[in-house]
């Protein structure tokens, strides 16, 4: 099983960006895909999940201004992130597992983890 994540990079204040989480060996439909970042020095903090309901939760901070979508054909998930700020900068990772809205921001609560994406943002 992999996950592949990418579509990081550094962007400027205000800018969007969509993360992709592509996924091998799995089929991403049966799970639920989350997207976690880290930023240094800090833990890992859960940003968003996309259950394979559709249904998705997100932090506080993604709520407003970031959306997780899915697509079953390409077996794929996507982070679409706007208005980025500097404390958006972190190496974001996507992972697969069946969380439910109590555990959702729990790291272990998923099985597998993509390998992570850098997001700088900066001016």
């Amino acid at each position: 099983v992999q996950l592949q994540a990418s579509g990081g990079g550094l962007v400027q204040p205000g800018s969007s960006l969509r993360l992709s989480c592509v996924a091998s060996e799995l089929t991403l439909n049966s799970y639920a895909v989350a997207w976690f970042r880290q930023a240094p020095g800090k833990e890992r903090e859960g940003v968003a999940v996309i259950r394979s309901s559709g249904q998705t939760w997100y932090s506080d901070s993604a709520k407003d201004r970031f959306r997780v979508s899915r697509d079953n054909a390409k077996n794929t998930a996507y982070l679409q992130m706007n208005n980025l700020q500097a404390d958006d900068t972190a190496i974001y990772y996507c992972a697969v597992g069946r969380p439910i809205l109590s555990t959702w921001r729990d790291p272990r609560t998923y099985y597998h983890w993509g390998q992570g994406t850098q997001v700088t943002v900066s001016s």
